[in-house]
């Protein structure tokens, strides 16, 4: 498994994450729209974690620099 996601990519995942989890702790989200968040955030923390985004692939996406610019401006 390859990284395919950067830096900036990563920490807007888990900042996105985090805001949900807040969201729904506080209880401004709830019900279903809580559940949905609350799985897609999980997305976001592993992906952003772990660096790889599966969904990148079949598109040959990728957010990581490789020699000073990102993937995706080559």
């Amino acid at each position: 498994m390859k990284k395919n996601m950067g830096t900036m990519d990563r920490s807007v995942r888990v900042i996105a994450a985090i805001v949900i989890a807040i969201l729904i702790v506080t209880k401004t989200l709830a019900g279903t729209l809580a559940f949905v968040l609350g799985i897609l955030g999980g997305i976001f923390l592993v992906t952003g974690a772990v660096g790889f985004c599966s969904l990148y692939v079949p598109f040959k996406f990728s957010t990581k620099k490789k020699n000073g610019i990102t993937a995706a401006q080559s």
